[in-house]
């Protein structure tokens, strides 16, 4: 039997404009779901103009894009298994149709990778689109150590095998989308990017991301980090100050300071951060690995930019701030990931 593709549409409050799309991907023999996240009485008719073309599925509330996406998921897996290709497609109107099948059939080449179908960005496109896109790929950059040119895509393709690993990633809105490429990078899974056109309808009004809200979600783990280092910064800081001044030494000050920030910035990474639930006597060696290795860099990156003759204190900000960015990277990816194994072994067991 002929493998199948499935096409996932997360649907909220769609306009007139879905029809077509689902018209459009049946005539090109796609097994088309469509997800209803809980919309109005007002796009009912919407919704009853595609049953005969897409299986509809509904949710009694809006839970958010990722959690329509995972309940389209487990209705492709269960209906059509992990042999089927799997496409996710905005319900807006801006992935065209011979984008959607390219990129699917990149996905059934490359069956162990994600595929993403990556705008260029060229053109009319709006303001807080392109800035959007910038600042979450250098983010994603900066903490993951992969690179996409389109990391707010939601038009991703993969074979079923993958699918039933991305089906376990954490989130149920927008940030869903994010964690998916940030759980790939982690375990290994390759990204791959199909160009495709960057469209968008009416200054991209219809789009349901509230810039505020949804950013928070999905930048909430970076930001709770960034406030934790800033913490762990300000203890480290002045006690590196308070004794400096009294042993005029940097390096003592740097290492006295450090293992007391240290102690605390662990705690609140592994309860507040992370919320991780990984054992103290697995993580701790961890983080007091990964706290070692820095302070044996940081102090003789220190040391080396005051024998230059770069201030003591510059220096030291000079440092933290270079850091900051692997130490987040290696503490999601290492030290409070009880998570990356079993994502791991999930996809590892789905190959065999």
């Amino acid at each position: 039997m002929k493998a199948r593709t499935v096409a996932i549409i997360p649907a909220y409050e769609p306009q007139p404009g879905l029809v077509d799309i689902v018209d459009a991907l049946d005539s090109k023999g796609f097994e088309v779901v469509v997800v209803d996240d809980g919309s109005s009485d007002q796009a009912a008719g919407v919704f009853e103009a595609i049953c005969q073309r897409a299986t509809l599925l509904s949710h009694a509330t809006n839970s958010g894009k990722g959690e329509a996406i995972k309940t389209g998921l487990a209705h492709a897996l269960s209906t059509y298994g992990t042999a089927c290709t799997i496409v996710t497609v905005d319900a807006d109107g801006q992935h065209a149709i011979d984008d959607v099948v390219r990129v699917c059939e990149e996905a059934r080449t490359h069956p162990t990778s994600l595929v993403l179908g990556s705008r260029t960005f060229d053109g009319d496109v709006p303001l807080r689109s392109r800035l959007g896109n910038a600042v979450t790929c250098g983010v994603f950059r900066l903490t993951s150590g992969a690179s996409v040119r389109d990391t707010q895509t939601g038009l991703r393709a993969f074979s079923g095998e993958l699918a039933r690993t991305l089906a376990a990633v954490e989130g149920t809105r927008y940030e869903y989308e994010m964690n998916v490429l940030m759980q790939c990078a982690r375990a290994g899974i390759e990204l791959r990017e199909v160009e495709i056109q960057t469209i968008y309808l009416n200054g991209n009004e219809s789009s349901h991301f509230h810039p505020v809200r949804d950013s928070v979600r999905i930048y909430g783990k970076i930001l709770k980090f960034s406030a934790s280092s800033l913490l762990s910064f300000v203890i480290d800081y002045v006690l590196f100050c308070v004794l400096l001044s009294a042993t005029e030494t940097a390096v003592f000050a740097n290492v006295a300071a450090r293992l007391v920030s240290a102690t605390a910035n662990y705690a609140m990474n592994r309860h507040i951060v992370f919320a991780s639930k990984e054992p103290v006597t697995r993580s701790l060696p961890h983080y007091v690995l990964l706290a070692a290795c820095m302070l044996a860099c940081n102090t003789i990156v220190l040391n080396a930019l005051v024998v230059m003759g770069a201030p003591a204190l510059v220096a030291k900000v000079a440092v933290e701030v270079a850091s900051f960015f692997v130490s987040y990277h290696v503490q999601h990816s290492f030290v409070f990931n009880e998570r990356s194994n079993n994502y791991e072994e999930a996809y590892v067991g789905n190959r065999l």
